[in-house]
């Protein structure tokens, strides 16, 4: 107990997301998503028959995602999981970028882990897609616009269990 601060050593992501909105003269403040009901529901099948997913908050490299002056595209979209991607568009986040890097793309979207438990038998088998659905601070854009669709294509694809690697 003596090695407790007084203070917070941390940035809020919260208190940094209000004073960012209040910043930019929104005429509320930013209220985070709050869900009484979540759709989680346990497995039909052992996990080593589920074909699995992978979805990720990076956008597409920055050759493909980008519209112009710097601004990324926040539309979902599905790749090929094979070959998997050697690179993917973060530099538009907000990670701590003198710690770390998103050079490694199994670091944050572990395709290569899924195609390698599945091939051991420890999941039924990967989709043969992945899933994008870039950071965007909408509520309602990403409730009724990206999340349906990134269900859509996991239905299309024939997926048991989806993961977030959300960054």
């Amino acid at each position: 107990m003596d090695n407790l601060r007084p203070y917070r050593s941390f940035v809020s992501y919260i208190d940094r997301s209000r004073e960012y909105y209040a910043a930019q003269d929104y005429s509320k403040p930013y209220v985070w998503a709050h869900h009484d009901d979540v759709p989680f529901t346990p497995l039909r099948k052992p996990i080593s028959e589920c074909r699995v997913g992978l979805v990720t908050t990076a956008g597409r490299t920055q050759e493909e995602g980008m519209i112009g002056a710097g601004r990324l595209m926040r539309e979902p979209y599905a790749e090929p999981a094979n070959p998997p991607p050697t690179h993917l568009f973060t530099d538009d986040l907000f990670w701590d970028k003198e710690t770390t890097h998103t050079d490694d793309v199994d670091s944050f979207l572990p395709v290569n882990r899924l195609a390698e438990y599945a091939a051991g038998g420890r999941i039924g088998s990967a989709s043969p897609r992945f899933y994008g659905v870039p950071t965007d601070y909408s509520q309602s854009r990403t409730s009724q616009g990206a999340a349906p669709r990134i269900l859509e294509w996991c239905r299309e694809d024939g997926l048991d269990a989806v993961l977030l690697s959300a960054l």
